[in-house]
């Protein structure tokens, strides 16, 4: 149980910060923009493949710095010439622009690439167990996206309250036409925040690729609980997708740990009244495993039924 505990534990707050690496920039988009991005789960996919051909090349390394600059310079690139000119039409056509952007990332993707997983592999430097718990060996790999997720957590955290740049950007979100008023160049600084949310979902790729697999259908797979994150957290809350992202990040990996029924918690005390068959005998036999998947859904309409703007979310936002 202690080693179940620990390792679930260790899974949980990587998966979390994976979340929190995506949620961030799309939180960030959509505090400053008021755009919900459909098409974040697609620059995570490029920073993946991009990741993944640049290392075949020149090596992991250089894949982890240069993929995810030239998908945040593609984000800023779709945010001037596309998202720009359909701002000033409305959320509506906002929405379905990033949509339609996602379905074009992953046609490409598959026309270059193809459907099928590629040889991501882990680098050579940290395919070597870290520690062993409870004689499961910890990947080194695992250990070392956790510390990038956590670094990137705090420069972003830093970045945004300690410098003139992320005061600008923090006083843009809010009074943009002051921003403008005092020579700032308001435009620039939407398409910065963009393309360094873009930014932010490709450094997530890369590090996921080589660990998860890399295939053309992965931003289908993620996309929607990126969305959840965001939501449960609050939607145009930093500090509400940090906490989002690991508590279900937690919740859902010890929820696909536990191979526990209804029916065997009851018989484990010595009581077996399960229903004979049907749909009620299936359901008091399902596992919490089994329906893992669908845990943070159900958080999400908990949550939103019980507080509406999230858990750190405000009425403005």
């Amino acid at each position: 149980m202690l080693e179940l505990v620990i390792v679930s534990t260790l899974n949980g707050v990587l998966y979390g910060m994976l979340l929190f690496l995506m949620a961030s920039g799309l939180t960030l988009i959509f505090s400053m923009m008021g755009v919900l991005n459909f098409a974040h789960a697609s620059f995570y996919m490029l920073g993946a493949f991009f990741g993944y051909q640049i290392s075949r090349f020149t090596g992991f390394w250089v894949g982890l710095v240069a993929a995810p600059v030239l998908v945040g310079g593609l984000g800023a690139l779709v945010e001037r010439y596309g998202l720009r000119n359909v701002h000033r039409h409305g959320h509506v056509p906002e929405l379905l622009f990033t949509f339609g952007l996602a379905y074009v990332i992953e046609e490409v993707v598959q026309m270059v690439w193809g459907k099928l997983p590629v040889d991501y592999r882990v680098p050579a430097a940290l395919d070597f167990p870290a520690f062993t718990v409870f004689g499961t060996n910890y990947p080194a790999y695992k250990l070392f996206m956790l510390v990038i997720s956590v670094a990137i957590f705090i420069a972003l955290l830093v970045a945004l309250t300690r410098t003139r740049v992320g005061l600008i950007i923090q006083a843009a979100l809010t009074h943009p036409n002051m921003v403008a008023m005092l020579g700032h160049d308001v435009p620039k600084v939407f398409m910065l925040v963009f393309g360094v949310g873009t930014g932010l979902a490709a450094v997530a790729g890369v590090i996921a690729g080589p660990a998860l697999v890399t295939q053309a259908n992965m931003a289908g797979l993620l996309g929607p609980i990126l969305f959840v994150v965001v939501v449960v957290g609050g939607l145009g809350s930093l500090t509400g997708a940090f906490v989002a992202s690991l508590l279900i990040g937690l919740v859902q990996t010890f929820a696909i740990s536990l191979d526990v029924s209804v029916a065997s918690v009851l018989r484990a005390v010595g009581i077996d009244a399960a229903p004979s068959g049907g749909v009620l005998g299936d359901l008091w036999n399902v596992t919490i495993a089994q329906v893992g998947p669908i845990i943070p859904y159900l958080l999400l309409v908990l949550v939103l039924i019980a507080r509406p703007t999230g858990l750190l979310g405000n009425r403005e936002a």
